[in-house]
């Protein structure tokens, strides 16, 4: 058993000791009422002395970074595989003018359909 718990006990075995001899000791006086004070208080002033010793184990913190080992460089024969994607800027259109007018521009490059601009027969 570590030393907090062997003082805790020892104080306990006081507390029952105590109990005991308020009720054993004829006549009742004033050191009857000792003891059941004595019997009331010495849970609190067990636990106090029992936490007392934790009180000088404090840890100092640790830079994680010491403890982290740098990261092992690839190999320079290992492959990975990327998926690149390239998208094409493409202009906003603006409304129903500037969908009217792409749709002109596309009849006009389109090569001759009969009825259509730039159509030849």
């Amino acid at each position: 058993m570590g030393n907090r718990s062997v003082r805790y006990l020892i104080i306990m075995a006081v507390r029952v000791t105590c109990f005991i001899l308020m009720v054993v000791i004829q006549p009742f006086g004033w050191y009857t009422w000792l003891l059941g004070a004595a019997a009331i208080f010495l849970p609190y002033i067990a636990v106090v002395l029992a936490n007392v010793g934790q009180e000088g184990k404090t840890v100092d913190a640790v830079n994680p970074e010491r403890a982290l080992e740098p990261p092992a460089a690839p190999a320079p024969e290992q492959h990975q595989d990327v998926i690149r994607i390239a998208e094409d800027p493409r202009p906003v259109e603006a409304g129903p003018a500037a969908r009217a007018a792409s749709q002109d521009d596309a009849a006009s490059a389109r090569p001759g359909r009969p009825g259509e601009h730039g159509s030849t027969q």
